[in-house]
């Protein structure tokens, strides 16, 4: 990417960033505007009810707007490059769907648990979903097509919801609890889940930065990796704990939210270019700027309803996948070469 065009990008993501934070914050239920909102951000506001809804209402959920959009937009770029398979994505490969049902076996087996368990389990079943992945990514030899692996995550996604909709099912009291938090929303109601979230996304962050050397050796191929002196195998590891690490906590958060970890990187790509140092911080930035997106969206295109952000998003994804698939003939269900 040339200089300009970067320092010009540079300036104008983190900026639609900011504009989309301040209308989220003014904008939603509660008869509050931006003009409120503007002035209790300059601490020149003394109203209780423009108050409680920005400061208990609105902030949260533009914190957790910000925070599943840097996740989710990570974990696709890192979750991409360790498959090497650029239609790879937390909710395509059953990773979220693993967390979910994580946290129903918790909702099903200790109904009173606290927010750390609930995350605790989240983290559980993102892991396994993740392990699943390296290894479904890793048979045959590398050879599996894009497409098989992603058919092979959407069987992992079927049996994980059948699992989860059974537990949900099987009793009245599961039900209501989990069936708002599947749908995926930043509505949650669980307040003592953000925070905590907060911290283990920021290391999450934190890490796949770390990660980003380590990985551009990886797209060389391992035999060249290893000649650059890094080390394949623990590079694969850290890459799939980080990323079990942001889309549990993100789901344990907001429920599954799907498509984003293939948006993000998908524009971060065209924007950026190929390598990972670039387009992982495009991607957690842009990442933030669609959720921020689908969450207005959401409440505003049913108010004074509010549709589940995860719709909004799928309404986005499912088309750009088909795109995706039928643009490149590379991404098509036999590996490459098999042809005859």
């Amino acid at each position: 990417m040339k200089a300009p065009k970067a320092a010009l990008l540079g300036v104008l993501l983190p900026l639609s960033v900011l504009l989309l934070a301040f209308a989220s914050l003014s904008f939603g239920a509660g008869g509050v505007g931006w003009q409120d909102s503007l002035h209790w951000l300059l601490r020149a506001s003394g109203d209780a009810h423009v108050d409680l809804v920005l400061g208990e209402l609105r902030l949260p959920r533009l914190l957790k707007a910000l925070a599943l959009g840097a996740a989710l937009g990570a974990a696709g770029v890192l979750l991409q490059t360790v498959t090497r398979n650029p239609l790879a994505e937390t909710g395509l490969l059953g990773v979220n769907s693993g967390a979910a049902l994580g946290v129903a076996l918790g909702i099903a087996w200790f109904a009173g648990q606290s927010p750390g368990a609930q995350i605790g389990w989240a983290l559980g079943g993102a892991s396994l979903g993740s392990l699943l992945i390296l290894l479904l990514a890793r048979a045959g030899g590398g050879q599996s097509s894009p497409l098989r692996l992603v058919l092979a995550g959407l069987a992992l996604t079927a049996t994980c919801h059948s699992l989860t909709a059974w537990l949900a099912l099987v009793s009245t009291a599961n039900l209501d609890r989990y069936r708002f938090w599947l749908l995926g929303s930043l509505a949650h109601p669980h307040a003592g889940l953000l925070w905590p979230g907060l911290v283990l996304i920021s290391v999450g962050l934190t890490a796949a930065m770390a990660l980003v050397r380590p990985l551009s050796a990886l797209t060389l191929g391992d035999d060249l990796a290893r000649a650059l002196g890094q080390r394949p195998a623990p590079a694969r590891v850290g890459a799939v704990v980080v990323v079990a690490l942001l889309t549990g906590t993100s789901v344990a958060l907001a429920g599954p939210i799907p498509f984003l970890g293939l948006i993000a990187p998908y524009c971060a790509r065209t924007l950026a270019g190929v390598t990972i140092a670039s387009q992982l911080p495009y991607s957690i930035l842009l990442g933030s700027a669609l959720m921020l997106s689908a969450d207005l969206s959401s409440r505003l295109l049913l108010a004074p309803f509010e549709a589940p952000v995860s719709a909004v998003l799928a309404g986005i994804g499912a088309p750009l996948l088909i795109w995706m698939v039928n643009r490149d003939a590379t991404l098509g269900l036999m590996p490459a070469g098999s042809e005859r």
